[in-house]
């Protein structure tokens, strides 16, 4: 009976209107908060010590049961009290004073508990939006990072309420602006929507320029350079939130009503002025892939000088890709154009084309081609791209430069400085391997157009593509005697292979593959000498090297056949261009220049042949081309170098064993030690090797298509 009687009694108290006892026990915890402003006397105690964080729980608590005690949409007495009485505004005037010590912290976490946990929409009213704008005032506010934790938790969730709303966005940023010349009838009059706006899809007409004043994106982006990892990571994935907004309103409010992109952009630019001068293009080239999300790892093994700034400089370079191409157009575009105008313009052009500081220029381009390396497929692509060659597609004429970046890249190709001119054949072979076709185009395809390199002679026969009416009686011609070589040579007694008579149809690939493999003359050559050295080695890798420059050049459209030579422009003076102009007068030199050197000239060479164009299959892989006068392939650049390199071999005694050591301690299998004409025999190798190199790309490209 007694229990019974306790649960009558209960339910009777149940069922009892709980919104007055609610608001009393409400605004009973308000004036507990407002009171200890009144009656304490010692300012040094935390607001944790206090009663504080106690009645704003309660606070949030009742709030929470009022709404589950309601219809959907209805708001309660308490709610109806936060907003009239402008609860909210007084908190953020309580922590942006921060009395207690402590008291903002517990501020932002009332403001985030309350915006996450009550469902009523709050942040188009008025005074709910205007206090949100001074707490994210605040986060600007570096002089104490206590509050980290708490700042981007608060960002964390006006992110998710504008994801979900995205028309939300202009009130948080600026909505002061909002407000600016609107009457006051136009505000709702009931009690519940004092403060709210009539309108909540329709954004201001006339958007304020961007603005540098503390904001939702100001904080977001301050909080993404936090030291704390977790915070920043937290920032970041909220910033790739809001940037991701499918309404182009809102991203196109989100660029102009505020400095996204000037703040990313001048993050980059600091990042990179904090690089240290004496960054070696080595370091970069082995540094480890970082990510955003990661932030990289500036210890462990490898660690050198300036690690630290350059890991933390490439982890927000990804960042910003990650951005750019999770981003709206309209966002992704204006970030995009941000970069440009204060990196590339602002920072890396007058660096690059600074000619008096060698260890500067060298620094410089050593970055750059590790920020080509990182970057993928995206507007940022396309912008450095564009930045470093130009735009210009016609073809190119000797002594011409439109763009004058592009000439000076070039030229450091050639430069005094051997290692200036690696790191800048680096910065083009990394170039050569992005998935952008302006890339060949700008360097080599343009002028290559007309196929100005061939005899304007009459076309050869189908099942010939060499000199017309070759005569029988030159069976024994020798390489010494080769059309291509313009003196002669004495009989230095090498055993020499005969050029083919018959040179080889489409589908004669073997006769081609051994027109490389026998360039280099068998006294000459000492891989065979080895295990493992042979030509068949190179396969795998020329494989590999065609296949992804196969799948880059998928969607560029890409001819399958050379263009028909009664298509072409009338004869006219045919230019390799200045890239390989300057790569073929590098090969002329490879038995006279450094063995890392002679490596990357061939590996950019490498990298051009095994592009699918049909003109660069031709020009680069035809052993027998007939050439227009005055112009050269690189077969004929080889042929040339063969014939100096059998005159000086000639000159060196013992020279077969000297070679075959040099290659040995190019291998580590003995200690190297310095000799006489060391850079020769280092020269020969590379040649060697370059040759069975050529060969296994053209052996798996095949014949070209089409009829010459």
């Amino acid at each position: 009976m007694l229990s019974r009687l306790g649960a009558l009694l209960q339910q009777a108290v149940e069922t009892r209107e709980p919104s007055v006892d609610l608001l009393e026990a409400f605004t009973e915890h308000w004036k507990g908060i407002t009171g200890y402003y009144l009656e304490a006397t010692d300012e040094s105690i935390p607001a944790r010590q206090t009663d504080i964080p106690w009645r704003l729980r309660q606070m949030l608590d009742i709030l929470v049961y009022e709404e589950k005690q309601r219809s959907a949409g209805e708001a309660g007495p308490c709610l109806e009290y936060l907003l009239q009485h402008k609860l909210l505004e007084t908190l953020s005037t309580l922590g942006k004073a921060e009395y207690p010590p402590g008291m903002r912290q517990q501020v932002l976490l009332f403001f985030s508990r309350v915006l996450g946990q009550v469902q009523h929409p709050l942040l188009h009213y008025l005074n709910v939006h205007r206090p949100v704008q001074k707490l994210l005032q605040l986060s600007g506010d570096r002089l104490s990072s206590g509050t980290e934790k708490e700042e981007v938790q608060f960002a964390a969730v006006l992110c998710t309420k504008i994801k979900q709303d995205p028309t939300l966005l202009a009130y948080i940023l600026e909505g002061k602006s909002i407000l600016k010349g609107r009457r006051a009838q136009e505000l709702l009059a009931s009690p519940v929507e004092e403060g709210a706006e009539h309108s909540l899809e329709t954004p201001p007409a006339q958007p304020s320029p961007a603005r540098r004043d503390s904001n939702l994106v100001t904080s977001l982006v301050g909080l993404c350079k936090s030291q704390k990892s977790r915070v920043a990571l937290k920032a970041r994935e909220n910033l790739l939130l809001l940037v991701g907004l499918a309404q182009e309103g809102a991203a196109a409010h989100l660029v102009r009503g505020s400095a996204l992109c000037q703040l990313l952009a001048e993050q980059l630019c600091h990042l990179y002025s904090s690089l240290s001068p004496s960054t070696h293009p080595t370091d970069v080239l082995t540094l480890e892939k970082v990510t955003w999300r990661l932030q990289g790892d500036a210890g462990g093994e490898g660690v050198f000088p300036g690690k630290e700034n350059l890991v933390a400089f490439f982890c927000w370079l990804d960042y910003l890709e990650e951005l750019v191409m999770g981003a709206h157009p309209v966002v992704a575009d204006a970030i995009t154009e941000a970069v440009e105008e204060k990196f590339f313009q602002g920072i890396l052009q007058p660096q690059l084309l600074e000619i008096r500081s060698e260890l500067s220029v060298l620094s410089t381009t050593g970055v750059l081609a590790g920020m080509v390396r990182q970057l993928r497929a995206s507007p940022l692509l396309h912008h450095l791209i564009l930045f470093l060659l130009g735009s210009e597609r016609d073809p190119e004429t000797p002594g011409d430069t439109p763009h004058p970046l592009r000439t000076q890249l070039i030229d450091r190709c050639d430069h005094l400085s051997d290692e200036i001119s690696l790191a800048s054949l680096r910065l083009f072979e990394e170039l050569l391997q992005k998935p952008h076709e302006h890339v060949a185009h700008s360097l080599v395809l343009r002028n290559l157009e007309g196929r100005g390199y061939l005899h304007p002679g009459p076309p050869p026969m189908p099942d010939e593509r060499g000199p017309p009416e070759p005569d029988p009686e030159e069976d024994g011609l020798d390489l010494e005697e080769d059309p291509y070589f313009t003196d002669g040579f004495p009989d230095v007694g090498f055993e020499t292979v005969k050029k083919p008579l018959s040179p080889p149809g489409k589908g004669h690939v073997n006769e081609v593959v051994s027109s490389f493999l026998c360039l280099v003359p068998e006294e000459a050559k000492t891989s065979s000498c080895l295990e493992g050295g042979g030509y068949d080695t190179y396969i795998h890798d020329a494989l590999a090297m065609v296949q992804a420059c196969r799948a880059n050049a998928a969607s560029w459209g890409w001819p399958p056949a050379p263009r028909p030579l009664d298509s072409c422009p009338p004869e006219v003076m045919f230019y390799e261009g200045h890239f390989l102009k300057v790569l073929f007068d590098r090969m002329s030199r490879i038995l006279d220049q450094p063995y890392s050197l002679n490596l990357q000239v061939t590996s950019v060479l490498s990298h051009l042949a095994a592009l699918p164009h049909p003109h660069l299959h031709e020009y680069l892989l035809d052993p027998y081309l007939s050439l227009a006068p005055g112009s050269r392939s690189l077969f004929s650049v080889l042929v040339r170098v063969m014939g100096e390199l059998m005159q000086r071999l000639q000159r060196v005694p013992h020279f077969r064993a000297k070679l075959l050591l040099v290659r040995q301690q190019l291998l580590g299998m003995v200690p190297g030690e310095q000799m006489e004409h060391t850079m020769l025999f280092q020269g020969v190798v590379v040649l060697e090797e370059f040759c069975k190199e050529l060969a296994a790309i053209a052996l798996v490209k095949g014949p070209p298509k089409g009829p010459p």
